[in-house]
């Protein structure tokens, strides 16, 4: 099952990359941005992951050596990340908002051909 979920991740960060570097429009690109945001988080968190693990939360007297816990810390990266990823979306598409009000156009070639 982990195994799918690698792929499921290099997948989602493959098309995103193709999405940014083939397409043309520039909500496409906000979009393929996002799926590469998606995809290396699902990577991050399958990492993270120990089969069999259980929450690390627990008490002293529940601590023992044959105690086996999920690493928390790409939980945390992965949450911080999600947050990041809606900051820098949301700036894509102001940005993107802005550029279709000056040049007129969300064609990446028509605004490289623009002058002024």
């Amino acid at each position: 099952m982990i195994i799918a979920n690698y792929v499921a991740a290099f997948v989602l960060i493959a098309l995103g990359f193709y999405t940014i570097v083939a397409k043309k429009n520039l909500i496409k690109i906000v979009i393929g941005m996002g799926i590469v945001d998606y995809g290396v988080n699902l990577l991050i968190v399958s990492i993270g992951f120990n089969p069999g693990g259980t929450a690390p939360i627990f008490s002293l007297s529940e601590l023992t050596p044959e105690s086996f816990f999920v690493d928390p810390i790409p939980q945390a990266l992965t949450l911080t990340s999600i947050v990041i990823g809606a900051c820098v979306t949301a700036m894509a598409l102001s940005l993107v908002m802005k550029m279709k009000y000056s040049y007129g156009t969300l064609n990446t070639d028509k605004i490289r051909r623009l002058h002024g």
